[in-house]
């Protein structure tokens, strides 16, 4: 079905239809010329014989395609049906204190980070990725989306804060996924989670609830645990040992069907993903045809000036 995109521009058919009127009322009212002439067999003869039709052909025409070229200001579109990938990963990164322990050199936070950006390098293009952070509590940084830039940009950007709440990541996260929009698509999207963290839970709902809910939204949550047993932060004024909680972060992921890591790779991460399959939507977009509009004014324009030369010898 076609639509325009600026409707308004249609009013310039107004003077093409004016010039149309015109055209047919001066056929209509054509001076009559009497011409006294005795010998009507010879006037037979020196006369031309009338072009009859012909001699409209080519101003209707020529007025056809000033109709068409007035029509295509308008910019008339078609609905198309654009494919759209829903895939999403969300990552979700532990932003709290103990994660500024080097014992994993620079430091845990600084690892983490790296991993991450190398993640979102390899990941494909046309799979959805939002940034979540989580101390005290989870904040989205970036919903899912395709703007790379700005998921590595948050990422650089990320600050520590106290306490850690691995289970509202998990629900942040879980409430993202749901944020995708179905575009067409039956079901929700296929989607993982792959949570970066090294230290127990001290805030927010339990990461068993968070398991249980991933789990029922049957999102795998795959874990990555940053740090050794012999961590220490300096918190306000005393050393503190931080040591990695992979227990937790190991039930997490097994409970959810996802991955458990204690250093990840890129190939290690690239596991997350490979069985994720793809879930395509479409979302209808204009895709605009003045290009064919054009093209039928210009064939209506060129044979109109064809006809005109065969008849009559000149341009309309």
């Amino acid at each position: 079905m076609i639509r325009f995109l600026q409707p308004w521009w249609l009013l310039a058919i107004l003077p093409v239809l004016a010039l149309a009127g015109a055209y047919v009322w001066r056929q209509l009212h054509r001076r009559s010329y009497a011409l006294r002439f005795t010998n009507v067999d010879l006037l037979r003869n020196l006369a031309p014989r009338g072009l009859g039709w012909r001699r409209h052909a080519s101003a209707t025409a020529l007025l056809l395609s000033l109709l068409v070229l007035a029509t295509g200001l308008a910019r008339p579109s078609i609905d198309v049906k654009e494919p759209l990938e829903r895939a999403t990963i969300m990552l979700a990164i532990d932003v709290s204190l103990s994660m500024q322990a080097d014992d994993v050199a620079p430091t845990r936070l600084q690892a983490a980070q790296e991993a991450a950006k190398q993640f979102v390098a390899e990941l494909p293009p046309t799979f959805n990725l939002g940034l979540v952070s989580f101390a005290k509590s989870a904040n989205v940084l970036v919903p899912p989306g395709k703007d790379r830039t700005a998921v590595v940009e948050a990422i650089d950007g990320l600050a520590l804060a106290e306490a850690t709440a691995t289970g509202e990541a998990v629900f942040t996260c879980l409430d993202a996924i749901r944020s995708v929009p179905a575009d067409g698509a039956q079901g929700p999207p296929p989607a993982r989670i792959v949570l970066l963290s090294d230290g127990y839970r001290t805030s927010g709902r339990s990461v068993e609830d968070a398991a249980s809910a991933a789990q029922d939204a049957n999102v795998p949550v795959s874990t990555i645990a940053f740090g050794t047993d012999d961590g220490e932060v300096d918190i306000a004024g005393q050393q503190q040992r931080v040591p990695v909680d992979r227990l937790s972060l190991a039930q997490l992921a097994e409970t959810t069907q996802g991955f458990f890591y204690e250093a990840a790779s890129v190939g290690e991460l690239k596991k997350v993903y490979e069985d994720m399959g793809s879930s395509i939507g479409y979302r209808t977009e204009p895709r605009e045809i003045i290009q064919w509009y054009a093209a039928v004014a210009l064939l209506l324009a060129l044979v109109a000036a064809a006809l005109s030369l065969l008849w009559t010898s000149r341009l309309p």
